[in-house]
C-alpha cells in the first residue's frame, strides 16, 4: 500500500473514530437525560395516583386517570400479591383496563420507591415503573419509555448520516491535502527513477533534486538533500572510475603501440636465424621457430589490445556503404581454406545486402565469429553463416554451429576481455580471449547489438546492424565516433568491448588468424 493511501485511510479512520465517539456519547447522554426526565415525571405521577387511591379507593371512578396524568400512564392496584385492578391512560384521557397477563409481571415488583425498567410485552413495550404502599395494598405506577427510544433512534440516524457525509468530505479533503503534501516526494521519486533508468556511463549524466524539494527544513527536503548528497558521492566515484579507466586505456594503448616494434624485431631475428638453420643444431632451429611462432601470437594479442583501446577512444571506425554479402563470402572462402575439416555453408538472400559501416572492421567481426566456431567445435561440425532482414528494417547476421554448446553459467561473461570458456567447448589452439570483446566493441561502435543463444547442437550468434540508408548522418569516408548514434540508433557508451553483463551475450574467446586484415 502506498504512503498516500495509508495517510488518507488513517485520516478517514480518525474521522470515523471521532464520529463514533461523539455520536455514541451523544446517544448515551440523550438516553440518560430523557430517562432521568421520565423518572422525575414518574415521581409526580406516583404521588397523584396515591392521593387518588387514598381519596376514592381502587374502585373509584377516577382510578387510573387522575387529573394531570400524562397519556400512557400505567396504574396497577395490588392487594395480597394479586392485581386487583390495572388501567392504562390512552391518548384521549380514557382509562383502559389491562389484562391479567399484562399486569402479572408487576406483582413481584420491589416496593423501594426506586424506578425500574420492565418489559410488558404485547404492544406496551418497555416501561419505567415504581411501587409504593397505599394502606394494605401496593400501588404500581409506570410511564412508557417509547418516546425515549424514539428520540434515541432518530439521533442515531442523524449521527449515521452526518458520519457518512463527514467521511465523504474527509476523504476528498484528505486526498487533496495528502496529494499536495506529497507532491515534492513524488518529484524526488521521479528523479530517483530517472537516475535509476540511466546507464550511468558518464558522471555528468547525474541530475539531482532541485530546490525547494531539497530544502532541509522539511521532511521531504531532507530526503532530497540526502539524495543529492548520495548522487554527489556517486558522481565523484564515477569520475574517479573514469579517470582510472582512462589511465588504463592510455596505458594499454601506449604499451601496445610500443610493444609492436620490439616484437617485430624479435620475429624478424627469429625468422632470420631459422633460415640460417644449416649452420645451427636442430634443437636451436626448433627453439627459434617456437620463438617466431610465439612472437606472432603475441603480436596478434598486442594488435587486438591496441584496436580495443582505439575503439574505446572513439577511433578506428570509418563509415561508408558496405556490401555485407561480399564480406560474408570472402570470410567464408578464407575459412574454407584455413579449416577444410569444418563444412561451412552460407544462407544469403538473392540480392546483395548493404549496410553503413566500416568494411574492414565488419569483415573482422565475421572472421572472428567464424573462427570462434571453428576453434571451439570438433572437426566435422557444420557452420552456417546467414543474413536475414530484421523486423526494424535492419539486418541480422547469424553464425550458427552444431557443436556441443556453451556452458550457461559462462554466457553473461562471454564478451568480457580475456574471458575463456575452456570447460564448455573444445580447445584445439591457444586463445587470447579478446576475439569476442572485439566483436562486441565493433558492433556497438556501429550502433548495433550482438547476442547469442546456445544449447547442445545449436549455438547461434546474431549481429544486428543498420540497413543501408539508415546511417545517412555519416557520408562515405567520414569518420564517426565509436558508439555514436548511427541513423537514429541509440548511443553506446565507451568501453563497450569490456561491458560486463551486457544485455547481449556472446560465445567463448577466439583467436584471430591470418585472414584478418592488418590492424595498425
Amino acid at each position: 500500500m502506498t504512503l498516500r493511501r495509508r495517510l488518507v485511510l488513517s485520516i478517514v479512520a480518525l474521522v470515523v473514530a471521532v464520529s463514533a465517539v461523539i455520536g455514541g456519547g451523544s446517544i448515551i447522554a440523550l438516553f440518560s437525560i430523557q430517562r432521568s426526565a421520565i423518572d422525575e415525571q414518574l415521581q409526580y405521577a406516583t404521588s397523584r395516583a396515591q392521593r387518588s387511591v387514598e381519596q376514592q379507593g381502587p374502585n373509584g371512578p377516577e382510578f387510573g386517570r387522575p387529573s394531570a396524568q400524562a397519556a400512557g400512564t400505567l396504574t396497577v392496584y395490588i392487594l395480597d400479591g394479586n392485581a386487583v385492578v390495572g388501567s392504562l391512560l390512552d391518548n384521549s384521557g380514557q382509562a383502559e383496563r389491562l389484562s391479567t397477563a399484562v399486569v402479572r409481571p408487576l406483582s413481584g415488583l420491589a416496593v423501594d420507591g426506586q424506578p425500574h425498567t420492565i418489559d410488558l410485552g404485547s404492544d406496551l413495550g418497555r416501561y419505567r415503573v415504581t411501587a409504593a404502599n397505599v394502606g394494605p395494598a401496593v400501588l404500581v405506577v409506570g410511564l412508557p419509555l417509547a418516546p425515549v427510544y424514539e428520540s434515541v433512534w432518530k439521533l442515531l440516524g442523524v449521527v449515521l448520516v452526518v458520519t457518512v457525509l463527514a467521511l465523504l468530505v474527509a476523504s476528498a479533503v484528505a486526498t487533496a491535502a495528502v496529494r499536495r503534501a506529497l507532491r515534492p516526494l513524488d518529484r524526488v521519486a521521479e528523479t530517483a527513477s530517472t537516475v535509476a533508468r540511466m546507464p550511468l556511463d558518464r558522471s555528468d549524466a547525474l541530475d539531482g533534486v532541485r530546490v525547494p524539494d531539497a530544502d532541509p527544513a522539511t521532511e521531504v527536503g531532507r530526503v532530497g538533500t540526502a539524495f543529492n548528497r548520495m548522487l554527489g558521492h556517486i558522481g565523484n566515484a564515477m569520475q574517479a572510475r573514469e579517470r582510472s579507466e582512462q589511465k588504463v586505456r592510455q596505458f594499454v594503448a601506449d604499451a601496445s603501440h610500443e610493444l609492436r616494434t620490439p616484437l617485430a624485431s624479435i620475429r624478424g631475428y627469429a625468422e632470420l636465424t631459422r633460415r640460417m638453420g644449416a649452420d645451427l643444431p636442430p634443437d636451436v632451429v626448433y627453439a627459434m621457430s617456437r620463438v617466431e611462432s610465439e612472437s606472432v601470437r603475441m603480436t596478434s594479442m598486442v594488435e587486438d589490445l591496441l584496436l580495443l583501446a582505439r575503439l574505446d577512444e572513439g577511433r578506428e571506425i570509418q563509415f561508408a556503404d558496405v556490401d555485407l554479402t561480399g564480406l560474408v563470402l570472402d570470410a567464408v572462402n578464407d575459412a574454407h581454406a584455413a579449416s577444410p575439416d569444418h563444412p561451412i555453408e552460407v544462407d544469403l538472400p538473392a540480392e546483395p545486402v548493404e549496410v553503413v559501416g566500416d568494411a574492414a572492421r565488419l569483415h573482422q567481426v565475421i572472421v572472428n565469429l567464424v573462427t570462434n566456431a571453428r576453434t571451439h567445435t570438433p572437426d566435422g561440425t557444420r557452420i552456417t553463416v546467414g543474413i536475414a532482414p530484421a523486423t526494424d528494417g535492419g539486418v541480422d547476421l547469424t553464425v550458427r554451429d552444431d557443436g556441443q554448446g556453451i556452458d550457461p553459467e559462462f554466457l553473461p561473461k562471454l564478451f568480457e576481455r580475456f574471458a575463456r570458456a575452456d570447460s564448455s567447448r573444445s580447445r584445439t589452439a591457444g586463445s587470447t580471449g579478446l576475439g569476442l570483446a572485439i566483436v562486441d566493441a565493433v558492433v556497438q561502435a556501429h550502433g548495433g547489438q550482438v547476442g547469442v543463444t546456445s544449447e547442445p547442437g545449436a549455438t547461434v550468434f546474431t549481429v544486428h546492424l543498420l540497413a543501408r540508408g539508415a546511417g545517412a548522418d555519416h557520408v562515405a569516408g567520414e569518420p564517426a565516433v565509436a558508439g555514436a548514434p548511427v541513423g537514429g540508433a541509440p548511443a553506446v557508451g565507451g568501453g563497450g568491448a569490456a561491458a560486463a553483463g551486457n544485455a547481449a551475450v556472446g560465445d567463448a574467446d577466439v583467436d584471430t588468424w591470418s585472414g584478418v586484415p592488418e590492424r595498425s
